[in-house]
């Protein structure tokens, strides 16, 4: 257990840095969220064409994986939906963001600083597939969901508009890029791999500081058992769906297999309080994002340890 500790205490060290650095005024919120544009247009996109590009594209389109997270992801996300539509009388829009809350993980941001301590460089590999799947199968359902109001032709119209925004995002411009470096087997020229490099190096720390940022203010008030329930949803439910899809589905080779359950053990994606705004949800995804922000801790490495002493895959 001191093992995973010594993986998860120095994420959570950095993170508390950036909500120090928030709190004590070093950082606003305008400047965090500059240096959140920075990870997500920049260096977490350089991370990914890095890793993507140096592979071999049988070794990246890993189709058990792909089935294993996205069929987990999707079961988790059903699951929040019913819930609150069926047993909390909630809204679409609502029960939508509950399902997006405890489907969807924050890959980038703290997935990838830990899982690569964990499991090495094939978290790199395992985030761009992960990411995938939250980028172009869980915002899209969620987000035409909330926006459908329950009519088929608003869905579909909702759904294809998110598809096309999703083709200009820079996280999955690097991954067809690099996914295209490498079928061709062409290599950048050292220069510019070079630079590469350098802003793929500086996308963990940064992208944890933000995060730490991001949490300055936020409160934990009113609809209580919602938020919880959320939360500990995406920290305990949806590592626990993928884990069971990877036993009864294609098996997995190798640490992919482990990295698949410990990037669906993450909290949700940060831009989760951003995309609910639009339905005047923003305060209570914002509380699920701190109370499972908060719990991760422990949760993470609880997974990490079963993954590791009682499950035998790393």
């Amino acid at each position: 257990m001191l093992n995973i500790l010594s993986i998860t205490v120095p994420i959570y060290l950095l993170i508390g840095l950036g909500y120090l650095a928030g709190l004590r005024g070093w950082f606003t919120k305008p400047e965090s969220r500059v240096l959140g544009r920075f990870v997500i247009q920049l260096a977490l996109p350089a991370l990914m064409f890095q890793a993507l590009s140096s592979r071999r594209v049988a070794e990246i389109l890993n189709g058990p994986f792909l089935l294993s997270y996205a069929v987990g992801s999707l079961a988790s996300m059903a699951v929040g939906l019913v819930v609150a539509r069926k047993l909390r009388r909630r809204g679409i829009a609502l029960s939508a963001y509950f399902g997006l809350g405890m489907s969807a993980s924050n890959s980038g941001f703290v997935g990838y600083p830990i899982v690569v301590q964990f499991l090495g460089p094939v978290a790199a590999v395992a985030m761009a597939l992960a990411m995938l799947v939250e980028n172009l199968v869980m915002i899209p359902v969620a987000v035409a969901l909330a926006d459908g109001d329950n009519s088929s032709k608003a869905w579909a119209a909702t759904l294809w508009r998110t598809l096309k925004r999703l083709a200009g995002n820079p996280l999955i411009l690097s991954i067809v890029a690099g996914l295209a470096m490498s079928l061709l087997g062409l290599s950048l020229p050292q220069p510019v791999a070079r630079a590469v490099q350098l802003l793929a190096n500086a996308s963990s720390a940064a992208a944890l500081f933000v995060i730490g940022c991001s949490l300055v203010g936020l409160q934990l008030r009113g609809r209580l058992s919602d938020i919880a329930g959320v939360a500990l949803g995406k920290l305990l439910l949806h590592p626990l769906l993928v884990l069971a899809m990877l036993t009864l589905l294609p098996p997995i080779e190798g640490p992919l297999r482990a990295a698949a359950v410990a990037f669906a053990a993450m909290p949700m994606l940060s831009i989760y309080p951003i995309l609910a705004q639009r339905h005047g949800e923003e305060s209570f995804t914002a509380a699920v994002l701190l109370l499972a922000t908060l719990l991760s801790f422990m949760t993470i490495s609880v997974w990490l340890w079963v993954l590791t002493a009682v499950l035998g895959w790393v």
